[in-house]
């Protein structure tokens, strides 16, 4: 199994301003991800908006991105959903487009409150494509699953053979830390909280999955480059930088309108988010360009 480094963006799927999904403008975001140096693209997540579409939506943005990708970036598609079945027929799709890998969150209405049950049923999921690595999606905030990553990594590795890693977009770092190091570091434990990312460097990580690396992939890169050659004060200089942008996001409501917002800035229009998200009016957006411009986000920007 080839190890997922680098930087590997979240996409926004974009939307017309009908609702419908503009697969067209697809090509565009992997463009822009290909000259940025992004490594790859875990597509209908949820800044992607996954959960907000139907599955054959699902499996055309998948294709798409699949056929957009070539062999410039690897693409892991987010195959999570509340529906067993659903989420089989999702990852079955994955295997048959020749994505890299599928990814899976934990179900976020009936909730496991145990590893075990919830290994038992990402492995339904992971049998459906065997021939791609299979990563859990650790993001509490979201589903409400509490079981930490380290129980469940243990669960998995017993129970799913081409389980590869973990997607881990979570606060906890002795967690984390307790994923990168078991088993010689055999699994890819792929940091998910942007705005910590260089603490998820110190603690191990070798690759990490963002939406903000859509539109300012460069400022992560020089993270990234400059704790690599131990250059600490720099690394913290471009990681505060990365930190004033998702502070203005935060702001704006975050993920997925706001970023959207920032997107357009870079001259990507992803369209509005679908409800029950609300996306920024003309008013919030040149309100949120203003605040971009007083911290220099067009000099560390995306070139899309």
């Amino acid at each position: 199994m080839r190890h997922l480094r680098g930087l590997i963006a979240a996409p926004f799927t974009p939307f017309r301003q009908n609702g419908e999904v503009d697969l067209e403008m697809i090509e565009n975001l992997a463009v822009s991800l290909i000259a940025n140096k992004v490594a790859g693209a875990f597509v209908c997540g949820t800044t992607g908006e996954g959960v907000s579409m139907t599955v054959e939506e699902r499996m055309r943005v998948a294709e798409r991105w699949q056929s957009c990708a070539g062999d410039k970036l690897s693409v892991i598609v987010h195959v999570g959903h509340t529906a067993l079945g659903d989420s089989r027929v999702l990852a079955a799709h994955a295997q048959k487009i020749g994505a890299s890998a599928t990814g899976c969150m934990a179900p976020y209405l009936f909730k496991p409150s145990r590893a075990e049950d919830l290994a038992d049923f990402l492995a339904e999921i992971a049998a459906a494509a065997p021939e791609l690595p299979f990563y859990y999606y650790h993001i509490p905030c979201v589903t409400g699953v509490n079981v930490p990553a380290f129980e469940l990594l243990r669960a998995a590795a017993e129970r799913i053979p081409n389980f590869a890693g973990i997607k881990f977009t979570h606060e906890n770092l002795m967690d984390f830390a307790a994923c990168v190091n078991w088993a010689d570091g055999r699994y890819d434990i792929l940091f998910g909280r942007d705005e910590m990312l260089l603490a998820g460097l110190a603690m191990g990580a070798r690759g990490a999955i963002g939406s903000t690396f859509n539109y300012a992939a460069p400022v992560y890169l020089r993270v990234m480059e400059a704790f690599e050659r131990g250059d600490l004060t720099a690394a913290r200089a471009e990681q505060a930088r990365a930190n004033a942008m998702i502070e203005i996001l935060c702001r704006f409501g975050g993920m997925p309108p706001a970023g959207k917002g920032f997107m357009r800035l870079i001259g990507l229009d992803c369209g509005p988010s679908r409800l029950p998200l609300r996306s920024l009016t003309e008013e919030q957006f040149v309100e949120l360009r203003d605040a971009c411009d007083a911290i220099g986000f067009r000099e560390f920007a995306s070139r899309a």
